[in-house]
């Protein structure tokens, strides 16, 4: 891999750099991108947290089962930690720095880049403790959105879902070996020890994922409502191949994609969209810059199967193919009305990406209605860019804090409910909707950067808090957005884009902290719950189990009129007085709890935990 990163920069001849100006900050906008991510941590925050309203939150994640989850990010407006679209994201950001880093070094943004990146693989390392155990998800949708809480305040289920040899998950193994793959080439210079380890745990996790196939959402059923892996794992094996040659220049990987091009549909799935399910457009353009490279060695011609599916998606975004894309009336690319921009970006990553390649290769897009010049993918991925900046019929910046018209009212439970800074009150599960959600105002925290869901067929937008379809946003919206706005800002570079490109040293000033298992932090949440298994036993035939919970007054005064809810409870409760309504409170011997001080409470069943959260109190 030293020699492929060795290579000197290739400079075009009669290729000037290009910056597209224009009447947008595209370095604005990408710092803004970056904030996002910040606001998005999951974990103990660092000193350098450049988001202030956000605290520290799940600190216990992972410790019901046994491992350390604490970090990564939540995904969108919720408080769940999703893998497969967390891997997907932390793959996008770092493409976006192997295309573009030297132009995000110039603007001043690749440090913080490449933290993003890092806060993404720090977790996803740590969701990966043995090399067919993968961790895929925290908590889960259906408890976390019957609540509306702050992740500081949080108090529902963080049980944890894996994968491994009995219940495999192939796509979420191969995206997060892509990830892991990818991210090792942006720290190759910077940190070397660290792309190591990296590139030891995409090796382990493209093996599990081959060798032991399956849906992941087949394995970690509570994912099917929220992340279902409509497209199968096939896609995702061969973009964790590709990235996995990218990153070794192991001969092994090349030679997988071209004898499974056919049988996994890399050569014969023609798409028009790209995102965190289906992968088989990233994959494809990735292999045709391998193709364009000379780098396909005794794979030419079965090579050239998955660019000319490289190049239908191309065509279909321009409208010059024989299946093309929907636009709305303004011109943006239109897939679905929920969240339709995450399609938007990611397919102007591929057009920004397969330009710059053609331009390297000194070729045009071949397309059903006739050769299009490498400036014309380019000049369409601005326009939507320029549509998601404000270029469009409402006028409206569909980039939270990008410009003066942007949705004020974003479904996203950290910005709509005050900062734990500014009143650390605790904000109970159902008491943040009837305060927070009904809220009809402006949020009191607003989300940076963030890319919402976006119009709908029509270019209509409705800014309200409860139309999560428009209105909430999500990490893979602006990982991609990354590249392109370092591309339209910072020009083409100069440089022959189908050889490796040495990224600039940019050492990551985000450093995940290690956590404190003893000191309580001044924004930890006011009442911590954590529940273990002490024993197990069989009898007639059925495994019961009995677990501890360890109630903690962590807000600095005295609790009283402490009210619990145990749901999905199937046996005995001790240590707590159940009321008349079917909550539960201090038992009979206790009428307060003390800063700092526990109270503990067990019960027997033949299930996973109860979920139990805080439904009210007083502080005294």
């Amino acid at each position: 891999m030293g020699k492929l990163m060795a290579i000197a920069l290739f400079l075009l001849m009669g290729v000037a750099p290009l910056a597209l100006a224009g009447g947008h900050d595209y370095a604005a906008a990408l710092s803004k991108s970056l904030l996002f991510f910040e606001a998005q941590r999951s974990g103990y925050l660092p000193g350098n947290q450049r988001v202030k309203w956000r605290g520290n939150s799940g600190l216990h994640d992972g410790k019901i089962n046994g491992v350390d989850l604490v970090g990564g990010y939540y995904d969108a407006g919720d408080n769940v930690k999703f893998g497969l679209p967390m891997a997907f994201t932390v793959t996008m950001m770092s493409w976006s720095i192997i295309e573009y880093g030297n132009q995000m070094g110039a603007s001043g943004e690749l440090g913080h880049a490449m933290d993003a990146v890092k806060w993404g693989t720090d977790y996803l390392m740590k969701a990966h403790p043995q090399p067919h155990v993968l961790y895929g998800e925290v908590g889960d949708g259906n408890t976390d959105h019957y609540c509306w809480q702050r992740p500081e305040d949080m108090t529902t289920s963080r049980y944890a879902y894996r994968v491994d040899q009995n219940n495999p998950g192939s796509d979420l193994a191969g995206e997060t070996a892509a990830a892991m793959a990818a991210a090792s080439i942006v720290f190759h210079r910077s940190n070397p020890a660290y792309s190591r380890k990296l590139l030891n745990h995409a090796y382990q996790l493209f093996d599990f994922a081959d060798k032991y196939r399956g849906k992941y959402d087949s394995s970690i059923t509570v994912a099917q409502k929220y992340y279902r892996s409509v497209s199968g794992y096939a896609d995702e094996l061969l973009w964790a191949a590709a990235w996995m040659y990218k990153a070794t220049n192991n001969d092994y990987y090349l030679d997988y994609l071209g004898k499974n091009g056919d049988a996994l549909g890399g050569t014969g799935w023609a798409m028009t969209e790209f995102g965190w399910d289906v992968k088989y457009a990233g994959v494809q353009t990735l292999v045709a810059k391998f193709l364009m490279g000379g780098k396909a060695k005794n794979h030419a011609s079965v090579f050239g199967k998955y660019q000319e599916k490289a190049e239908f998606f191309m065509c279909s975004c321009l409208g010059k193919s024989s299946q093309n894309v929907q636009k709305t009336p303004g011109g943006l690319i239109y897939k679905q009305r929920w969240n339709n921009l995450q399609f938007v970006t990611s397919a102007s990553f591929l057009l920004t990406v397969y330009s710059d390649y053609l331009t390297s290769a000194r070729r045009n897009l071949h397309c059903s209605s006739g050769s299009v010049a490498p400036s014309e993918l380019l000049a369409f991925a601005k326009s939507q860019v320029d549509y998601i900046l404000g270029d469009n019929p409402r006028a409206t910046s569909y980039m939270v804090g990008y410009g003066n018209n942007y949705p004020r009212q974003v479904h996203h439970r950290g910005s709509s409910i005050v900062s734990v800074k500014v009143d650390p009150s605790f904000v109970s599960c159902r008491g943040g909707y009837a305060t927070w959600f009904s809220r009809k105002a402006s949020d009191p925290n607003v989300l940076t950067g963030a890319i919402v869901g976006g119009p709908d067929a029509y270019d209509n937008f409705a800014d309200h808090r409860d139309n999560y379809e428009q209105t909430e946003p999500a990490t893979y919206n602006n990982a991609p957005l990354l590249g392109i706005l370092a591309r339209l800002h910072g020009g083409h570079g100069g440089y022959n884009q189908l050889l490796p490109v040495e990224i600039s040293v940019a050492e990551p000033t985000a450093v995940q902290p290690q956590p404190n298992p003893v000191k309580e932090t001044p924004f930890a949440a006011p009442i911590a719950i954590e529940q273990k298994t002490t024993t197990s036993w069989v009898a007639n035939g059925k495994t019961y189990y009995r677990y501890s919970a360890i109630v903690t007054n962590n807000s600095g005064k005295t609790i009283k009129n402490l009210n619990l809810s145990v749901s999905k409870l199937y046996g005995p409760l001790w240590g707590l007085t159940k009321s008349p309504s079917g909550s539960y409170g201090f038992p009979t011997w206790v009428s307060s709890l003390e800063a700092g001080k526990s109270i503990e409470f067990v019960y027997i069943h033949t299930a996973s935990p109860a979920e139990v959260s805080v439904s009210s109190y007083t502080l005294a």
